[in-house]
């Protein structure tokens, strides 16, 4: 293909894509390989995420809140490990070895599955529920980081939003996947499918590495490529040190809060419905699904526009506002219908809006930041968030509290999110200007 063939093909799609996103022709591979990097991940998770749901189930609801300690009791112990990484190596390097560990561990879980049996079965459940949660918000957190190491502030505002839409596509296709073949075929060999993604998503790495430098990312004064140094534990003293970064886990953790409140409602639902555990798994898989069906509609046409028109701080500040409302209806009407509704539009609202924002927070600190404090609010902090709304939920329930009594008290905590949201948009905003400053 001629250079003159290539561009005019370069040109059409700019256009088919400038009908959806404002996306400029030097952005045009860096985004293509973000959106198979995602869609692969998101594949491989939402694989597993209903086999993980219904492992849960089985092992008793009663049982949930000390699997949420043990996901971050296993966060904890994954985090420094992963600092060391990116101390002494290369993105590149450390990110392929960190996809490399967990699908080497799919492969373990594989041998597992299908060996065991009875009392043991239920105890795997238990152990691959653990992994599964600790894997999804690390593979799904180091993707974000280079992210907001590649593109800058004025990109991600423009690009998020269709980046993520790949995360629901790939979620709409293992979804799929899962609730077409969770009847016929063992869990096992779906777990051998969510392997092989993650060896994609690791090719996808090193083609955006070497693009970022020339293509997208504006200059640094520090090759992409070159170790990022610092301490093991930075993560987690950088985060607590940035009054920034500690109003950004406070709105994940509050978050995780009101997430697992509903979590859990969800799970009771289903362990009263379904009986069976195929058909358990198949629910869950459908509710994913029209969660990422609604998600992929605005993530292509409103985030980006939405994000533009209303800022940074008013589009965090719609989860919030929306789930003041959804726990309010919640205690006034607590239906089954009103909860899966609610749901649905809450995660919908979260993958559409909430998260690309959340990421272009990032955009504006440095490069260890975007790293080692990243990876540690959104693993750590996020399963802590878990952690308090699993044990809160199970003492809301031993004081006598039903669906009603738990979203009373979800409202005020919704409130307080509302307020920090905002703080948070106003602070990015005045540190985007000082990014802006000192780069001219």
């Amino acid at each position: 293909m001629t250079d003159s063939e290539s561009a005019a093909r370069g040109g059409v799609a700019v256009g088919w894509l400038r009908a959806v996103i404002d996306v400029r022709p030097a952005e045009l591979r860096a985004l293509g390989w973000s959106w198979l990097y995602i869609i692969s991940v998101f594949i491989s998770y939402y694989i597993l995420r209903p086999i993980r749901d219904e492992m849960g189930v089985a092992g008793g609801v009663e049982n949930l809140p000390w699997l949420f300690t043990g996901t971050l009791v296993g966060m904890m112990a994954v985090n420094p490990p992963f600092a060391a990484l990116v101390a002494r190596l290369p993105r590149v390097k450390f990110i392929a070895l960190s996809y490399r560990f967990f699908a080497v561990n799919l492969l373990c879980f594989v041998l597992l599955l299908q060996s065991a049996s009875g009392e043991q079965a239920i105890w795997i459940g238990r152990l691959f529920f653990i992994w599964t949660s600790i894997f999804n918000l690390f593979v799904v957190s180091v993707f974000w980081a280079l992210m907001v190491d590649v593109f800058d502030t004025e990109q991600s505002k423009r690009l998020f939003g269709f980046i993520a839409a790949g995360a629901t596509i790939g979620g709409i296709m293992g979804s799929s996947l899962t609730a077409a073949l969770a009847k016929q075929v063992p869990a096992a060999y779906l777990l051998l499918a969510s392997a092989i993604l993650l060896e994609v998503a690791v090719f996808c790495v090193g083609r955006l590495s070497r693009l970022s430098s020339t293509l997208v990312a504006k200059p640094t004064g520090q090759p992409e490529e070159r170790a990022i140094g610092g301490s093991v534990l930075s993560g987690l003293s950088r985060a607590l040190k940035s009054p920034y970064l500690i109003n950004v886990s406070i709105f994940l953790l509050l978050y995780a809060i009101t997430s697992t409140f509903l979590y859990f409602q969800q799970a009771e639902i289903a362990k009263k419905y379904f009986t069976d555990r195929g058909a358990r798994t198949a629910f869950f898989a459908r509710v994913d699904l029209w969660v990422n069906i609604l998600t992929l509609g605005a993530q292509l046409f409103v985030t980006a526009r939405t994000i533009k028109r209303i800022g940074v701080a008013l589009t965090l500040a719609l989860l919030p506002l929306l789930s003041i409302f959804g726990f309010a209806t919640l205690a006034w009407a607590p239906t089954i219908a009103a909860l899966v509704a609610f749901q649905v539009i809450r995660r919908a609202s979260n993958f559409a809006f909430a998260r690309p924002t959340r990421e272009v927070l990032f955009t504006v600190v440095p490069r260890e930041d975007k790293y080692k404090a990243k990876n540690f609010i959104d693993t750590v902090v996020y399963r802590l968030g878990d952690q308090v709304g699993a044990w809160s939920y199970a003492g809301l329930g031993a004081l006598g509290l039903a669906m009603t009594g738990v979203s009373v008290v979800a409202v005020p905590i919704s409130i307080l999110w509302l307020v920090n949201s905002l703080w948070l948009g106003r602070k990015q905003r005045l540190l985007e200007a000082s990014v802006l400053r000192s780069d001219s």
